[in-house]
């Protein structure tokens, strides 16, 4: 891998990236190598949980700009396709994916976190979606997955004028689902991955397709699909088995 770094840590896994001279810009070949990096586990049962994040002082401060000089309209609809399939595909990725925001959060930087299921922040950790100073917008599905997080207000309020936001409001308007001092993060993270690992996978799995379904769609569609999950998780053995436990345990 060219651009990013893949630590195992079996129940985790590491998507860390690695372009610190850059500060971890995304190019063509990370949204690539990101996206290979992810299917190759997707089967993988002893990992349960992603953790992506940045080296060096920033999560990501977004697409690479220096690129962009070489696109035209076609080029950049190419671009902005590739990089929202990859927000696509980690939302609904099966495994639970956290974002651990150190420093910068920026233009697709922030995507990519928008498209995780957590997001912890570093005290010093800043966010945005500045690329109207560019005279564009955010390309990899941050127009639709703000809205859905914080409202519609709120985000044109970010998308709009372009500002960076710093963790503590971030937190305040539910950007971001905690902050935790630099110092701590990748603690807190690992013991927030590890704890959402001893939880059972077939209802993590029903969890994130019922919510990003009926998130998508007409409520009354979402409640459908819970009612249909909640059966298919009485099916399983983790269930069974953690019912019988509950019980055992009560009855002392």
């Amino acid at each position: 891998m060219e651009t990013i770094i893949v630590r195992e840590e079996p129940p985790v896994e590491w998507i860390i990236l690695n372009r610190p001279d850059k500060l971890n810009s995304i190019n063509v070949k990370m949204v690539e190598e990101i996206g290979s990096a992810l299917r190759q586990n997707i089967n993988n049962d002893k990992i349960k949980v992603i953790i992506f994040t940045g080296s060096g002082k920033a999560f990501s401060a977004g697409a690479d700009i220096s690129q962009f000089k070489e696109l035209d309209p076609v080029k950049a609809w190419e671009f902005a396709t590739k990089g929202r399939e990859l927000m696509d595909y980690i939302e609904r990725y099966p495994k639970p994916t956290i974002a651990m925001i150190n420093g910068y959060a920026l233009g697709g930087g922030l995507e990519l976190a928008l498209s995780c299921d957590l997001r912890i922040a570093s005290q010093n950790a800043e966010l945005g979606l500045p690329e109207i100073n560019l005279g564009i917008y955010p390309g990899f599905g941050g127009t639709q997955r703000l809205v859905r997080l914080i409202g519609k207000g709120r985000a044109l309020e970010i998308i709009m004028l372009g500002d960076r936001i710093k963790a503590d409001y971030a937190e305040r308007i539910g950007l971001v689902n905690r902050v935790v001092e630099s110092s701590s993060l990748e603690k807190e993270v690992r013991e927030l991955a590890l704890k959402l690992a001893e939880k059972p996978q077939t209802a993590i799995r029903l969890i994130k397709t019922v919510v990003n379904y009926g998130n998508d769609g007409p409520i009354l569609s979402g409640l459908t699909l819970e009612s249909l999950g909640w059966g298919i998780a009485f099916a399983t053995e983790e269930e069974k088995k953690r019912v019988d436990e509950f019980l055992s345990k009560r009855s002392k």
